[in-house]
C-alpha cells in the first residue's frame, strides 16, 4: 500500500498561484511551499507579495502583475517560468466582487469582474497547459463560490463569473486530463479575507452565516489547507471536474 505522506508530497514541484498577496491565496502559497513546492506569487501589490516571500522564505517568487490584463499575459508567462521552470500547479485565487446590485451594475464593473474572475483562469490555463501536458503531470485548481450554485443580494457579477468557473473546471477536466492535467475548483464558504471584509465587520451578519452551516461556525483559512493540498498532489490523481465545497455544511442544508 502507497504511503500517506508520498501522495501530498510536492517536492520538485513549482506551483503559481494569482492572488498571493492576501487571504485564501496567500494561504495556498504558504501551504504549498510547506510540502516542499517552489512557489510563484501573482498579484497587484509589491509590499504584500515582498511579505509573502519572506515568510516562505529562498523557494519563494514573486511576480508583480494584473492577471486581468490579457495583453500581458504572454510576458506574464515567461516571467513566471524563470524562477524555477513551468508551473506543474496552477491555482486561480485572484478576484474581485463588486458588489452591486442588479439595477446599478456598471459596464465597468462588470467587464473587471469576469476579466479577473473567469478570463484570467481560463487564458492563463491554456497558456501554462503545453508544459504541463509535455511533463504529463498537471494541476489547476480554481476558486469557486458559494455563489456559483446560490443568488446574494448584490452580487449578480460576481455570481455570474462563479457560475461560470464551476462549468469552466468541468470544461478543462474534458479537454486537458487525457494529459495528466487535473482541473478542479474549490467552492469556499465564509472566511475572513479581504473579499469578505463587509461581512464579518459586522458581527451579527458573520454569526448568522455561522448558524446556516452544519458545522456552527465560519471558516478560518487553516481550514483551506487540506483540500488545497489533496487537489493539487497526487492524492487527487483520479478526481478532476469536481468542485469541492469547503463551506463547512453550508450548501448542504
Amino acid at each position: 500500500m502507497t504511503k500517506t505522506a508520498p501522495l501530498f508530497d510536492l517536492s520538485g514541484k513549482v506551483a503559481c498561484i494569482t492572488g498571493a498577496s492576501s487571504g485564501l491565496g496567500r494561504r495556498a502559497a504558504i501551504t504549498l511551499a510547506a510540502a516542499g513546492a517552489s512557489v510563484v506569487g501573482i498579484a497587484r501589490r509589491v509590499e504584500a507579495l515582498d511579505s509573502l516571500c519572506a515568510e516562505i522564505g529562498p523557494n519563494a517568487a514573486r511576480i508583480v502583475a494584473d492577471v486581468a490584463d490579457r495583453e500581458s499575459h504572454a510576458q506574464l508567462v515567461s516571467d513566471v517560468s524563470t524562477p524555477f521552470g513551468a508551473p506543474d500547479i496552477l491555482i486561480h485565487a485572484a478576484g474581485v466582487n463588486t458588489r452591486q446590485a442588479a439595477d446599478d451594475v456598471s459596464p465597468e464593473g462588470w467587464d473587471r469582474t469576469i476579466a479577473l474572475n473567469l478570463n484570467a483562469p481560463f487564458f492563463l490555463s491554456q497558456a501554462f497547459v503545453p508544459a504541463m501536458r509535455a511533463k504529463g503531470w498537471g494541476r489547476i485548481v480554481n476558486f469557486a463560490s458559494l455563489q456559483s450554485t446560490r443568488a446574494f443580494p448584490g452580487g449578480i457579477a460576481y455570481g455570474a463569473t462563479k457560475g461560470g468557473i464551476s462549468q469552466l473546471t468541468r470544461a478543462m477536466a474534458e479537454a486537458w486530463s487525457p494529459y495528466g492535467i487535473n482541473a478542479n475548483a474549490i467552492g469556499p464558504g465564509f472566511f475572513p479575507t479581504e473579499l469578505t471584509a463587509a461581512v464579518f465587520n459586522d458581527p451579527a451578519r458573520a454569526d448568522r452565516n455561522a448558524a446556516q452551516t452544519c458545522v456552527g461556525r465560519n471558516g478560518i483559512l487553516e481550514d483551506m489547507d487540506g483540500p488545497i493540498l489533496f487537489l493539487c498532489s497526487d492524492a487527487s490523481a483520479f478526481v478532476t471536474g469536481q468542485v469541492l465545497m469547503v463551506d463547512g455544511g453550508f450548501t448542504a442544508k
